[in-house]
């Protein structure tokens, strides 16, 4: 697909054909256009290649104290008035929208990271390069996952006279290796996201893949319990979208369905949580609010939540949009870019460890526990209750026994039932990883979220059925 003129331009023609038709209105027009491109391996061999591009367009009205959006990936000028018409059709049968923010007032972008020109213009060799050296780094197990990259210019404008534009690039791989056992396989993961594909090892992860893979085989069963844990950055990562979604959620903790109180010690000290977009090239959201660096907790105690216009306006008293708007009056301002980090970490240890514990910062919390349990990661997992964050899911990808600060047997896996706000309560957490690790949030999405996470050494996880039930 060929796509003249830039995001902004776009974007500006589109506000005056809407400012036309409907002088009286206020009108928000946001352009994603997003180049997205995906390697898949599976037996160890790439089996697909493909990429796509993509302009769309949306278009938010307020008019007469209702509220209607449209979008189209039909960027004529047709395309446009269609649009535009479909749009002002819907904002007069709309229910009245008591809560509408009112629109953003021009502002200027604050810095972001830097586009990296090699990530942009990654070609298919690019990611098949880094995919061989993953499956090769394996030694000879079965491999499969992904290598993808996306290039996004994005802009926004409205009738209040703000425009603003950006551009921003990442690349993400995920693969397990498998080796078979006498009862069965054994799946090892390593996954990683970054904004320049030249920090993109495909060796390291798939070397971190295989050694999971080859310490997992003939697995044995432990009953159900409350163990002392060390969760890897990839389980991790499953914690902090949760508290994104239904945690920090300002929207969430307004109606009452979120454990967050701000002010309050609600974490071990040893947690500082903050969301950084600026860090991931994102400047502006949903509302084309600038994106910033959002602190929620510090050294343990909840400090701030997630804003979008709506919700601050709401809110009253000094609350202001943090930059988190996603666009849905429904579902509130949402944290993408959560980042989790020790209150006061050390340099970080270099290089990488034998065995399952495949990381050196990890190893070292591993080597604080008596007796416990090595997770390396957590999938299906579902919310019973967002007031306490009650979540029920499985371990995957690899679980084993600690004792005595080593790892000893490879576990089957387990569900759990856990509050993960209770896992990080004060005294819960006794040791926070010294290196963080960035990991994708979505596979195929073009606007992923990422989560940024070390490995945790949590005093108890509630592990409530095994394999035997």
């Amino acid at each position: 697909m060929s796509v003249t003129g830039s995001p902004q331009e776009l974007a500006t023609r589109v506000l005056e054909r809407a400012v036309a038709a409907s002088p009286a209105a206020e009108i928000e027009v946001s352009v994603d256009h997003s180049r997205p491109a995906l390697t898949r391996f599976a037996n160890s061999v790439i089996h697909q290649n493909v990429a796509e591009e993509y302009v769309q367009v949306g278009i938010r009205v307020h008019v007469d104290g209702r509220t209607a959006s449209a979008s189209s990936t039909i960027v004529s000028d047709d395309g446009i008035d269609a649009l535009v018409a479909r749009v002002l059709a819907a904002v007069a049968l709309a229910p009245v929208d008591p809560g509408w923010p009112g629109l953003t007032p021009p502002t200027p972008l604050g810095a972001v990271a830097p586009l990296d020109p090699a990530t942009r213009d990654a070609s298919p060799d690019d990611r098949a390069s880094i995919v061989a050296d993953f499956v090769a780094a394996a030694g000879g197990l079965e491999t499969a996952g992904y290598c993808r990259t996306n290039h996004r210019r994005e802009a926004f404008a409205n009738s209040a006279g703000h425009v603003v534009a950006s551009e921003c690039a990442d690349v993400a791989l995920a693969g397990i290796a498998r080796r078979a056992g006498q009862s069965g396989v054994a799946d090892g993961v390593a996954r990683m996201l970054s904004l320049r594909i030249a920090d993109l090892d495909g060796a390291v992860l798939g070397a971190r893949a295989a050694a999971k893979a080859n310490a997992g085989v003939d697995p044995v069963e432990l009953p159900p319990d409350r163990y002392e844990v060390v969760l890897e950055p990839t389980a991790v990562a499953d914690v902090l979208e949760a508290l994104a979604a239904f945690g920090f959620n300002a929207k969430a903790v307004a109606e009452r369905r979120s454990f967050v109180r701000v002010g309050e010690e609600q974490f071990d000290r040893a947690i500082t949580l903050v969301d950084d977009a600026p860090a991931a090239g994102v400047a502006f959201d949903a509302d084309g609010t600038p994106t910033q660096r959002v602190a929620l907790v510090d050294a343990g105690r909840t400090v701030g939540l997630t804003h979008d216009r709506r919700t601050a306006a709401a809110a009253g008293g000094d609350a202001v949009s943090t930059g988190n708007s996603i666009g849905s009056a429904s579902f509130g301002a949402l944290a993408r870019h959560l980042v989790l980090s020790g209150s006061a970490p050390d340099d970080p240890p270099a290089g990488e460890v034998d065995g399952p514990v495949v990381d050196a910062s990890a190893a070292e919390l591993v080597a604080g526990v008596e007796r416990g349990i090595l997770v390396t990661d957590f999938w299906y997992t579902r919310v019973l209750d967002p007031r306490t964050l009650a979540i029920t899911g499985l371990t995957r990808n690899g679980v084993w026994l600690i004792e005595h600060g080593e790892v000893t047997r490879p576990l089957r896996d387990f569900r759990f039932t856990q509050a993960y706000a209770q896992a990080l309560m004060p005294g819960a957490v006794l040791g926070v990883g010294r290196t963080t690790t960035s990991l994708p949030g979505d596979t195929y999405s073009a606007d992923m979220p990422w989560w940024t996470a070390p490995a945790l050494h949590l005093a108890a996880w509630n592990f409530t059925g095994g394999a035997s039930g």
